[in-house]
């Protein structure tokens, strides 16, 4: 399946009142690996930047002076995306301010060019009720690295993102889960060597263990019996966490 990790930064928040987009930036993944292919797009957006957008994401407008306004990256734009599972925090926003931009210049929305749209932040809202689940939250929460990210940058976000996307779906823990501990090999996007360092395994705490009971408890309630997962789970509940 071929999936695009995306995010946009805007000169403000409301679409509806004519603000645009000003960075796109999307990561292609397939079969869960990110191949290496990816849209990185500065546009000037033919307005002011709003003060408090600008000190978010750092862009000036001197600084998108000389970028393409969006008709003359649009094609390319839609072109990537076309086919394509969308992968946003906060999809409404960014789907928002794309479909704003392909009306203008008579394209096709973002909606009907991708092949479905998978929200993660409705996902993490879903398995972390009533916690903090911005992208910087989340980062903490699977301990992923965020340490080059000085300002809010579309691009820098989706590799924190494609790093989320795959924790929140158990899938893999990392984008460099199935390298070789010993050899050292080359990240996707920038084509820097990196090695990779052992995982650490962190066992499950008491009162996570608890709360993890509890849900088997309603899932059991909603079976009318007991769950698959009591037939599988080892007696020792710590069995295999170390």
């Amino acid at each position: 399946m071929r999936q695009i990790i995306l995010d946009t930064e805007t000169t403000g928040l409301e679409a509806h009142l004519g603000h645009r987009i000003i960075e796109f930036a999307g990561l292609e993944m397939v079969n869960r690996k990110l191949t290496g292919r990816y849209l990185h797009l500065y546009m000037h957006p033919e307005r002011q930047i709003d003060p408090d957008a600008e000190r978010v994401h750092g862009i000036s407008l001197d600084f998108l002076a000389d970028k393409p306004k969006f008709a003359q990256v649009a094609d390319e734009l839609a072109a990537f995306l076309r086919d394509a599972e969308l992968i946003i925090h906060n999809a409404p926003f960014d789907l928002g301010f794309l479909n704003a931009e392909f009306d203008r210049v008579g394209l096709p929305r973002a909606n009907a060019l991708c092949n479905g749209v998978i929200d993660t932040l409705a996902m993490a809202r879903d398995l972390f009720p009533g916690k903090r689940n911005n992208l910087d939250a989340l980062c903490d929460r699977f301990e992923i690295d965020r340490a080059n990210r000085v300002f809010h940058g579309a691009l820098i976000d989706c590799e924190l993102l494609a790093e989320v996307y795959l924790a929140m779906t158990r899938g893999q823990d990392s984008l460099a889960m199935d390298i070789d501990m010993e050899t050292p090999r080359q990240d996707a996007l920038t084509g820097l060597a990196f090695e990779r360092k052992p995982l650490r395994v962190l066992p499950a705490s008491e009162a996570e263990l608890a709360e993890h009971a509890a849900y088997l408890d309603t899932l059991d309630k909603a079976a009318k019996g007991a769950c698959i997962w009591r037939s599988l789970a080892p007696a020792d509940p710590t069995e295999g966490s170390a």
